[in-house]
Parts: C-alpha cells; structure tokens; sequence
C-alpha cells in the first residue's frame, strides 16, 4: 500500500483528489494539508510514501515546503503539481531536486500512475512542460536585488524594504532599478511579474 500525503489548498480540488486515490486498490490517503508550512510537521507525524504537493500554497509555497521535506524526511518522494503556465515556477523546483511533476489538468488516471512512479523512485516528467521550463535562463538578479525585489512584491515601500535590511532609502531605490533593467520591464510591478513568471524569486 502507497501512502500518500496530499497539499491543496482548494477544497473542491482536493476533495475530487481524494476521491480518486480512494478508488485505488493500493494507494491510501493519510494526510491533507491546505498549507505549505503544514507539510513537513504532518509529513514527519505520518511518514508518508509519497506527498502530491501543489506548487501554488499559502504562507509557505509548494517547492520551498518540498525542498525542506526532502531534507527533513529523505524516504519521502515529491509529485508536484503544477498549472502548465507556470514554467519558471517548475525550473525552480528542477533546481530544488525534485524530480516528479504532474500537469493539473492531465487525465484522471495519470494521477495514480505517477504516484506510483514516484513511490518506485522514477522521474515523472511532462515533456513539454520541462522544455518549456528551460526556456527560461538561470535569473539576472543578484541575491540583494532579488530580495529586494520579493519584498516589494509584498507590498513592502523603499523606506520599510530599507529599515528590514538595514539599508538606505536610496540603495534599496538602486537595487530596484537594477532589477527592473536587468528583467528588462517597465516598472518594478512589471519586473516582479516577469521574476515570478521565471520562477527567479
């Protein structure tokens, strides 16, 4: 029997996920978590086989949650989920180690075939959806500028980005010129579309 841990935050997705697996003479669901920071508490709580992790979760995003679940719970294997339009989202996890991906929107019984896979230890890789990830090169930005960047894509002003990094208004000014060049965007709104379209931040 394969046991799974499953992170989705859309009830009805969710709901429709679990239904699947139970129809699967040896695949058990014995988690779910709506959450990114809840994976790995949970997983270490029920050392599943597999954990079906989406990429878009709240307060923790699916690759970081996964990325600290390879290394706190090493016999557990990772199955991202993922939008086909979200190719930079899937280098970044590439880059992470994980090795298992399934398209959201793939047949119903794909999903316990590449559970399975993953349990064996194979890569489950959507062709397409890799060669797309590739496209995109390693990210442009320096490690200040893409924090930088990630703080003002919470809303954060120049003035608190520089008292959080304990820079000057204007330094903070200068890293975001520097990424909105070098992403080559218009605006910092638009370089924080493009970065995160990249999977860069």
């Amino acid at each position: 029997m394969i046991s799974v841990l499953l992170a989705e935050d859309m009830h009805m997705i969710r709901a429709a996920l679990t239904a699947l697996l139970r129809l699967e003479p040896d695949i058990e669901v014995v988690a779910e978590v709506t959450r990114g920071d809840e994976i790995v508490p949970e997983a270490l709580r029920v050392r599943p086989d597999v954990a079906v992790v989406d990429i878009d979760l709240p307060v923790m995003d699916g690759i970081t949650a996964a990325a600290m679940l390879r290394e706190r719970l090493p016999s557990c294997r990772i199955l991202v989920l993922t939008a086909m339009g979200q190719p930079g989202q899937v280098r970044r996890a590439l880059a992470a180690g994980i090795e298992a991906f399934l398209v959201k929107d793939a047949p119903g019984d794909r999903l316990a075939d590449s559970i399975r896979r993953t349990a064996a230890g194979l890569r489950v890789l959507d062709a397409e959806l890799v060669s797309s990830a590739m496209e995109y090169g390693e990210s442009p930005l320096t490690p200040r500028e893409s924090t930088v960047l990630k703080e003002a894509a919470r809303g954060a002003s120049a003035e608190e980005i520089a008292a959080r990094l304990h820079l000057s208004p204007g330094t903070v000014r200068n890293y975001l010129t520097g990424a909105i060049t070098k992403t080559g965007a218009r605006n910092k709104i638009d370089a924080i579309r493009i970065a995160e379209d990249a999977g860069w931040l």
